[in-house]
This record gives structure tokens, C-alpha cells and sequence, in this order.
């Protein structure tokens, strides 16, 4: 729209009406703009001139068919899976079954990762993935100890100053 306002094109073209907006309202106001503009709007799946009055009669039809067809896929969706939910099956993926241990452990040992990988039958980004887990969770635990001796060591000071 900004490059429409400095007048950088006369013409958008679009594949459908759709592609533009996603709320029939959104859909008019933004074609009103366009038009005041001096933008001529073209959609290449529906031919329909949206200069006159019958043309915006159109474009508001075809919107709001658009709105509502993409409201109902939503709607089915949600039904579905909470349908799904309902019957007891997981949604999304199934989580991989990885010793993540034995994985890190291999790729400290020197494997490379695409070695790894094929071992476990995972990606290499599933590799680093794991590999940073796990790091993750031994930072924390050496820094929670660090922190511990750093108390330990302020309060043996402090008995012994004061």
C-alpha cells in the first residue's frame, strides 16, 4: 500500500480475491483505497471489471463467499480436532523415541553429525537439537553448583569478618 501511495504502480494484479485480504470489509476498504488512488485492480482468476457498480456489487459478493468458505474450513478443523481429542489420539507429531544421552554421548565421541544422523535414524538438526538440550541442561546444573559455592564462599567470609 505505501508503494501504492507514492504512485510506483497503476495496475495490481492478484490471483484471486482472496489473496488480498482476509475479511470482506478489509477486502472493500483496500479496493476503495486503491481505486481513490488511481490503482486499477485486476484479479486473475475471477474476470470481473471492478470499476462500475456492478463490479463492486461482484467484488462484495465474491468477498464475502471467499470469507465464509474460509471461515467453514476453519470451523471443520476445529471440529475435527477436537473430535480427535475427544477419541483419544494425539495431535501432531508423535515425539521421536531417541536416547537422547547415548546420542550427545556418540556425538562427543567424535561421530560426525550426518554419522549420528543414520545411527538414530533422525536429522542433523534433530542431532544439534539434542546435543543443545542437553548442554542446556548440564550448564544448568554447573552453574547451579558454581552458584552454590559462591554463596558458600560469601559466608565463610562473612563469619569470618564479622
Amino acid at each position: 500500500m505505501a508503494d501504492a501511495r507514492r504512485s510506483k504502480f497503476s495496475v495490481l494484479m492478484v490471483a484471486g480475491f482472496d489473496r488480498l485480504a482476509r475479511s470482506t470489509r478489509h477486502f472493500l476498504q483496500t479496493l476503495d483505497e486503491l481505486n481513490g488512488l488511481g490503482v486499477e485492480f485486476i484479479s486473475a482468476r475471477e474476470a470481473v471489471d471492478t470499476g462500475g457498480p456492478m463490479g463492486k456489487l461482484f467484488l462484495t459478493l465474491i468477498g464475502s463467499i471467499s470469507e465464509l468458505e474460509g471461515e467453514l474450513i476453519r470451523e471443520r478443523i476445529r471440529q475435527g480436532m477436537r473430535r480427535r481429542r475427544l477419541e483419544g489420539f494425539r495431535l501432531g507429531r508423535v515425539p521421536l523415541d531417541v536416547d537422547h544421552q547415548s546420542l550427545v554421548r556418540d556425538r562427543r565421541s567424535g561421530m560426525s553429525l550426518t554419522q549420528v544422523s543414520k545411527k538414530y535414524g533422525v536429522s542433523r538438526a534433530s542431532v544439534v537439537r539434542f546435543a543443545r538440550e542437553v548442554m542446556k541442561g548440564e550448564s544448568a546444573q554447573v552453574g547451579g553448583f558454581q552458584q552454590a559455592s559462591v554463596q558458600m564462599a560469601v559466608e565463610c567470609l562473612s563469619r569470618r569478618d564479622g
